[in-house]
């Protein structure tokens, strides 16, 4: 039988509905794959479960972090770890159910592979790098990844820019993910709900985000910024919708392009997670919205 499961889909395809009807059906508790849902305050723009199904379901590596603290995807090998060996001591079935494919991949198979050069996000740090200088972007590098910046020196650009890069893309630290120890072996089970309608999946995208507006999205990323401790370059701000957010109440967009910009975002983010899940061979895929999604993945849980 499988250690644990990894239930892996894109956003808005269904994911946490369905780990809580399967938790009707199984004795499970779910675990957070989420580099966003790690954090307090942070409950409506990342459609963080509610307290009544975390009442009904113990729920893992919700609220272990206040936005203005790192947490990267070594950590989460370590916590996730952790709770696998909690909930199979209470004789119980870990499920861990999110869509940041950086951590369900480290914990799969470890931290040693970096994500690929990404043009934009080296053209807007050049960009940083001719306004302010490379010295000031080591300085940068020195807050948020000190290990890698005490070995460079402050004028090799390169570097530094591919350090950067690394934490824009992952908000991982190089160092924690250069050399990281690989987890211990863990029987684990992948099943990716892979959508087929990419149009329908754009639908459910834009009625979540438009549910997200109504419960008070915007007031909840107010509250963050009236804290004092946070900007918007920290990786918690940086997450999808609350980048957006921050921009819109800032005044730096109106309304309407707020939104816009905050569905696009969402649909990329999409895009790059089906991207993963496809290169994830062994994993058993579903469809999430044909309607027996449900009964499909109990039989593999069961199986397993």
């Amino acid at each position: 039988m499988a250690d644990a499961v990894l239930l892996l889909g894109p956003t808005a395809c269904g994911k946490s509905a369905l780990a809580m009807a399967l938790a009707e059906r199984l004795p499970l508790e779910i675990v957070s794959v989420d580099s966003a849902q790690v954090y307090r305050g942070m409950d409506i723009g990342t459609a963080k479960p509610p307290a009544d199904e975390r009442a009904r379901v113990p729920h893992h590596l919700l609220d272990i972090r206040e936005p203005n603290e790192p947490y990267s995807a070594a950590g989460f090998v370590r916590d996730a770890s952790r709770a696998i060996d909690a909930i199979r001591a209470r004789g119980r079935l870990a499920l861990l159910v999110g869509g940041t494919m950086l951590y369900a991949r480290a914990l799969r198979g470890g931290l040693s592979e970096l994500p690929a050069a990404d043009p934009a996000v080296r053209l807007h740090i050049d960009a940083q790098a001719r306004e302010q200088g490379w010295p000031a972007l080591h300085d940068r590098l020195r807050e948020i990844d000190p290990a890698t910046a005490a070995r460079l020196p402050p004028n090799d650009s390169q570097r530094i820019q591919r350090a950067l890069e690394v934490f824009e893309l992952t908000g991982a630290p190089l160092s924690s993910l250069q050399g990281a120890p690989r987890p211990a072996a863990l029987g684990l089970l992948t099943i990716a709900l892979l959508p087929q309608d990419r149009a329908e999946l754009h639908r459910r995208i834009e009625r979540r985000f438009d549910q997200m507006l109504a419960a008070g999205f915007l007031d909840e990323v107010r509250r963050l910024m009236a804290r004092g401790d946070l900007d918007a370059d920290l990786p918690s701000m940086r997450s999808v919708g609350y980048r957006q957010a921050w921009r819109h109440l800032r005044g730096e967009t109106g309304f309407a392009g707020f939104r816009s910009e905050a569905l696009a975002a969402t649909r990329q983010l999409a895009k790059r997670q089906i991207t993963w899940l496809r290169s994830m061979q062994d994993a058993r895929r579903v469809e999430p919205f044909d309607g027996g999604a449900l009964d499909v993945v109990h039989r593999l849980l069961e199986d397993a």
